[in-house]
């Protein structure tokens, strides 16, 4: 674990993000929030049913979350109460400024529940392709941009070690260490 500090806490984590204690996990989702794999299989399978229901739902009513969007569903039976569902952009198709917007976006919606904690994963970079080194860049870029109002703890959980690594290098490049 690692600790940053940009006026909130920022814990980089080694881990599986659907065992972590937060206000609001965020998911890595597609634009029909159809959770078959990756990240969004595994909140679905540790969450319930519900999940996929709710945004079953969230679809049919409004319609595919567009790419750098979010959508919000409850989150089941994990110990977070909602999941912030970002779709990011496909690596090489859509660009960076996607991969911004839905983090952006992410912690925006944080804010509008005025939710206190929130953990993203490394959105983008499994089968949309996304290098890890582009994810943390631009993770940092918009939580250096960051002023929150509820917010006052930001977990980044990678689930590999090579990420982690990465992350780490980026974010010890880019961000202020923590005390």
């Amino acid at each position: 674990m690692r600790s940053f500090f940009h006026g909130y806490r920022i814990i980089l984590l080694k881990g599986e993000i659907t065992e972590i204690e937060a206000d609001a996990i965020v998911n890595a989702a597609n634009p029909y929030l159809s959770h078959g794999g990756g990240v969004a299989w595994a909140i679905v399978r540790r969450g319930g049913e519900i999940i996929q229901r709710e945004s079953e739902e969230y679809v049919r009513k409004y319609g595919p979350v567009p790419v750098g969007g979010v959508a919000v569903t409850s989150a089941g039976s994990l110990k977070a109460k909602y999941v912030i569902h970002a779709v990011g952009p496909r690596y090489g198709i859509e660009g960076r400024e996607k991969l911004e917007l839905a983090i952006r976006k992410s912690l925006e919606m944080a804010e509008k529940l005025g939710l206190r904690s929130i953990a993203f994963p490394a959105i983008s970079t499994g089968i949309y392709g996304m290098p890890y080194d582009v994810c943390a860049e631009t993770m940092s870029d918009v939580f250096l941009k960051f002023k929150p109002r509820s917010i006052n703890e930001v977990m980044v959980v990678l689930f590999g070690e090579e990420a982690y690594q990465v992350f780490e290098k980026v974010f010890e490049k880019i961000l202020p260490l923590g005390v």
